[in-house]
């Protein structure tokens, strides 16, 4: 294995600067921890952009709640994602879902083809599908180069087995990213099941909204072990 990846995700600019400073290979920006995550603030993205040097990913997700969107979400995604794309951000994060929890492929597409060249990831709406392997089929076949997932469970721990799985079918097509709950105290066990590339941690300990720096550091120093 070669190239892996650390991607923290930071709802702040004090967590994207120690996200920096500590190790992590990129930064998944986003705001609102408690609703796990929406989109960031344009002034956010300029001050995250303008401070890092890393990859930065940013996530774009108009709201908290299901992956269902109305017309006038979608034009807000569009609009963040053209903001990004404007401002040479590396990769923008999103899932769009229809009623029936599967991928809203039409949408997906007019999305991805707005965000070239950037790279684009299917974030974890993609555990709320019932068949992981048939809908992470069509993100391949609209474009997108990677999906966050914890294998349709709660957490990547929980889901690492079926992680496994989809990594060992789907590599060499796009990138299969375990995220949830990730922490130094799994991520090993994590690593050996699912065998990946890339893996994503929010990094936080002790309840607060700030990643932490010696977490950070642990990650990365199992992550060069493999």
């Amino acid at each position: 294995m070669y190239n892996q990846i650390l991607e923290i995700a930071c709802f702040n600019l004090e967590s994207a600067i120690i996200a920096a400073n500590s190790g992590a290979d990129r930064i998944e920006l986003c705001e609102n921890y408690t609703e796990g995550g929406i989109t960031p603030s344009e002034k956010l993205i300029l001050e995250v952009r303008n401070k890092i040097q890393l990859p930065i990913h940013v996530i774009v997700r108009p709201r908290g709640g299901d992956f269902v969107y109305t017309s006038d979400e979608i034009d807000a995604m569009k609009k963040t994602i053209i903001f990004c794309r404007e401002q040479n951000i590396d990769g923008v994060v999103f899932g769009c879902l229809t009623t029936n929890n599967q991928i809203n492929v039409s949408v997906c597409e007019e999305l991805v083809k707005l965000a070239n060249p950037m790279h684009t990831v299917f974030h974890r709406a993609i555990d709320q599908c019932h068949d992981l392997f048939s809908e992470i089929q069509k993100l391949i076949n609209i474009g997108f180069s990677g999906v966050l997932t914890s294998g349709g469970k709660q957490s990547a721990l929980e889901g690492k087995n079926s992680i496994a799985d989809l990594n060992k079918y789907f590599k060499s097509k796009l990138t299969i990213m375990p995220g949830g709950g990730i922490r130094s105290s799994n991520l090993a066990d994590i690593i050996n099941t699912t065998c990946c590339n890339e893996y994503h941690s929010a990094a936080i300990t002790n309840g607060s909204i700030i990643c932490n720096s010696e977490e950070i550091k642990e990650l990365k120093k199992l992550i060069r072990k493999i």
